[in-house]
């Protein structure tokens, strides 16, 4: 069983900048930062292998770095030059078993554990 905590969120204006970071206990294979604005679908904006390649969606690819720390099982999300319709809450996810399949690293479906989120507000 994983569980994830997600802490780094925070208010900000536009164009500025956050990190979010998420610590997990347990094996952990894929993960990945989704987001939720207030009235719409979850979304994936980035994901990761435990081998380190990323995968971005294409509305934060060049202003968001997604990373992940093996030895100390952390994942993180830098956001830079961020924009109002960044605002969110961003929730840490992790996979079970094996990777996820890239075509599918997005997908809110293919993910077992999710942390409770943690607010980004960008104005």
């Amino acid at each position: 069983h994983v569980q994830l905590v997600e802490s780094g969120g925070g208010s900000v204006q536009a164009g500025g900048s956050l990190r979010l970071s998420c610590a997990a206990s347990g094996n952990t294979y894929t993960m990945a930062w989704f987001r939720q604005a207030p009235g719409k679908e979850r979304e994936g904006a980035a994901s990761i292998w435990s081998d380190g390649s990323p995968l971005y969606a294409a509305s934060v690819k060049g202003r968001f770095t997604i990373s992940r720390d093996s030895a100390k099982n952390t994942l993180s999300l830098q956001m830079n030059s961020l924009k109002p319709e960044d605002t969110g809450m961003y929730y840490c996810a992790a996979g079970a078993g094996v990777e996820v399949f890239r075509a599918l690293m997005l997908s809110p479906s293919e993910y077992n554990y999710w942390g409770q989120g943690t607010q980004v507000t960008v104005s």
